[in-house]
């Protein structure tokens, strides 16, 4: 069973990693400019607007996945 000193170090790193991600959202629209790629996809017809950013989506997968294998090494 897991000591006390190992489930810290989880909830440190979980606590960083929130902070990183809240960050990145709080700056992002400004720095990154995240949601507003050239490949997301905006349909506006009247009324109705659908709006898809599948490059974002892409990029922010890429992203959580190397640091995912970075961790787990």
């Amino acid at each position: 069973m897991p000591g006390f000193d190992y489930i810290g170090k989880i909830l440190m790193a979980l606590g960083g990693s929130l902070f990183i991600f809240g960050a990145l959202l709080f700056f992002g629209g400004r720095l990154f400019r995240l949601g507003r790629l050239p490949g997301d996809i905006l349909v506006q017809h009247g009324n109705f607007t659908f709006y898809f950013p599948i490059l974002t989506c892409i990029i922010l997968s890429l992203i959580l996945s190397v640091l995912m294998n970075l961790f787990r090494r």
